[in-house]
């Protein structure tokens, strides 16, 4: 209990713990919202209940020091670094699917066959732009193999212009390295 009177407990100890506290509860709350956004129904209320758990303890500890001005900046530094742990976290989970859409000026064959000889599926639409004839290809990937894609896509055709978007649910395996039976995010979400 002596520690508990200690000057290092109200400026070291007491602003280190909430400051952890707040990078947990953030960083689970960012995961959360990716499950939900995902179709994850049974993991996300878990999370979420963990999540709230570490936050009533984090803003606990700041409702009995509301005179340590340390404890806000820690609890601020702990949001904006949860929100940081977050974001790192989800790229390393790459969960999900995109969908990539490139438009090309030049014929879109050589990049079609480039990317369906790497396993991805692909399909091609002719269709006219502003300046004239262009080819559409688009392609569904698995979030990890993203960056794999885009360097054939700039490989094939490095003028191409290109979106990215978020897919919600696939009904089926898009290209050679999703696992269709196991693991934790493997198959149907729900």
């Amino acid at each position: 209990m002596e520690m508990l009177n200690s000057p290092y407990f109200d400026f070291v100890i007491l602003p280190l713990f909430i400051f952890v506290l707040r990078i947990f509860d953030v960083t689970l709350d960012t995961m959360r919202i990716i499950f939900m956004t995902k179709g994850y129904r049974r993991l996300a209320p878990i999370i979420g209940f963990f999540e709230i758990l570490i936050w009533i303890v984090a803003i606990t500890r700041i409702m009995q020091n509301l005179n340590s001005w340390v404890c806000y900046v820690a609890y601020a530094g702990g949001f904006a670094t949860g929100n940081y742990v977050g974001m790192l976290l989800d790229e390393k989970l790459a969960i999900g699917h995109e969908l990539i859409r490139v438009i090309t000026k030049v014929d879109a064959g050589e990049l079609a066959n480039a990317l369906r000889s790497s396993g991805y599926g692909v399909t091609t639409v002719r269709a006219t732009g502003m300046q004239g004839e262009v080819g559409i290809v688009f392609v569904i990937v698995n979030r990890r193999n993203q960056k794999h894609a885009i360097e054939i896509i700039e490989k094939y055709n490095p003028n191409a212009f290109f979106t990215i978007e978020n897919i919600h649910f696939v009904n089926r395996p898009v290209d050679k390295n999703i696992s269709t039976g196991s693991g934790l995010f493997a198959g149907r979400q729900g």
